[in-house]
């Protein structure tokens, strides 16, 4: 059984050679020690990493300056599909590669499942917070332990069935 020695290649948009894709985790940046050297003063130093994962390949930003994009979306990692073109910072590519894997890559996460109160932590999920107390009037009110325009405008935010 042969090796196999490539597994796919990065076609420049616009023309030159192709770049094979030679190992299954390449780091790619402007120095000469990574994986897959991109000598452009706007390619960070370690820009991306490409992986592949069960035959499919994964792209993702290392914090780059100038960052990356799938087919004109800027993202910090998602799957790359065949015939997709990946733009390091300012400089395009076509992903050529025959996928090995039994099944497609998983669906990318949607974004907007979470807010972004939750994401940074600094929400609670609705069915995870503390009971609210009510006051002597028949009005409710949360704990507040700190700030209270702070803990109202959490509350406001996490509260969607309170608002009309």
């Amino acid at each position: 059984m042969q090796q196999r020695t490539t597994f796919g290649d990065l076609i420049p948009c616009g023309g030159g050679d192709p770049i094979p894709l030679l190992r299954t985790t390449l780091l790619v940046g402007r120095r000469r020690t990574c994986d897959i050297s991109l000598r452009f003063p706007n390619v960070s130093s370690h820009h991306c990493q490409f992986e592949l994962i069960n035959g499919y390949w994964h792209l993702r930003d290392l914090n780059s300056r100038n960052g990356i994009k799938v087919n004109g979306v800027r993202c910090d990692q998602k799957w790359v599909l065949p015939g997709d073109e990946v733009s390091i910072a300012k400089h395009r590519y076509e992903l050529v590669y025959h996928p090995e894997g039994d099944e497609p890559p998983p669906m990318e996460e949607d974004p907007f499942a979470l807010s972004l109160l939750e994401k940074a932590g600094l929400s609670q999920r609705p069915e995870r917070r503390r009971p609210r107390h009510a006051k002597s009037d028949g009005s409710s009110r949360g704990v507040v332990s700190g700030n209270a325009v702070e803990q109202e405008v959490s509350d406001w935010l996490t509260d969607e069935d309170d608002r009309d």
